[in-house]
């Protein structure tokens, strides 16, 4: 049997999902994008992933989408695409929306947006083992895009200095991924996934909420805090704060979260996962009902 995906209100076989080259997705790079997952089969947390889609789509003037039809889409999606897969394994879920065609290379008239979705199977061979390993950072020349550019809120696929600045990362070592700074020199994310420190006594800290991606993720790890027995809190943080912390952390959809094993050839915390970081993805794996790691590592190779 095989996997659906979504367009424009309608099931159809994913082999059949396409776009014409003249939408505005492709001409302009407008896309305003969700990335989601299941455990057990089931979506995490799509109230608020559909919450934010709807924050970005005004954002860019798309104000035609009823948002609320869209989950029962996605559950059905992703319930009938789960059931492909092996026991025990997961799906991503991307959902994403353009403006539709771009009129000037548009054979016909049509201002009507473009809405589909699409899942796989989460790809675990990525970072199953950063879990232990570490996952090292390096900063590059390429800066985050500025807040007068577009709204930071704005979760969408235009998204060219992640690539570049990732590009770098790994010409600098083939294991890193890229750290993000602003304009002023001070940290934002990494590419695709926020950042936070912890330190005994002060608790998680993440940069300014005006300064990055509103992360669902990061929010879920905030909402474990009191069962951490610690706090969250904003504030500038600069290379020099994430090289000192005794814990730096990835967050973000698919992994849940990754220990940062390295900043700029600086090591965290010895180099090695640290206490919080276990104690985190323990609470996150309770509350999906899954050993989140236990299961990267048995799929990572299927």
């Amino acid at each position: 049997m095989e996997p659906l995906a979504y367009l424009n209100g309608q099931l159809l076989p994913a082999s059949e999902l396409s776009l014409p080259v003249w939408d505005a997705g492709f001409v302009q790079g407008v896309t305003i994008a969700e990335q989601l997952r299941t455990f057990n089969g089931r979506l995490f947390r799509l109230a608020e992933h559909l919450q934010r889609l709807r924050r970005s789509l005004d954002v860019v003037g798309v104000f035609s989408i009823d948002v609320d039809s869209l989950a029962a889409a996605a559950e059905e999606l992703a319930g009938h695409n789960h059931g492909l897969l092996a026991s025990g394994d997961d799906l991503g879920l991307c959902l994403f929306v353009t403006p539709g065609a771009y009129l000037a290379m548009a054979p016909a008239s049509s201002n009507a947006p473009t809405i589909a979705m699409h899942t796989f199977p989460v790809p675990f061979r990525f970072w199953a083992e950063k879990y232990s390993s570490g996952q090292k950072l390096v900063v590059t020349n390429i800066r985050q895009v500025p807040g007068d550019c577009w709204p930071l809120e704005l979760k969408c696929r235009s998204r060219m200095h992640y690539y570049l600045a990732d590009q770098r990362a790994r010409r600098i070592d083939p294991d890193a991924r890229a750290l993000l700074l602003d304009q002023t020199g001070t940290v934002t994310e990494a590419s695709t996934a926020n950042i936070v420190i912890y330190r005994d006594g002060e608790g998680f800290v993440s940069p300014p909420r005006e300064k990055i991606l509103p992360g669902v993720s990061a929010a879920t790890l905030e909402d474990l805090t009191a069962e951490l027995k610690t706090s969250f809190s904003h504030r500038t943080l600069t290379v020099e704060d994430l090289q000192s912390a005794d814990e730096v952390i990835l967050s973000s959809t698919s992994p849940c979260l990754l220990p940062v094993s390295a900043v700029d050839g600086q090591p965290i915390g010895g180099g090695a996962p640290g206490q919080m970081f276990t104690k985190a993805i323990e609470a996150w794996s309770r509350l999906v009902g899954i050993d989140i790691i236990e299961q990267a590592v048995r799929f990572q190779n299927r």
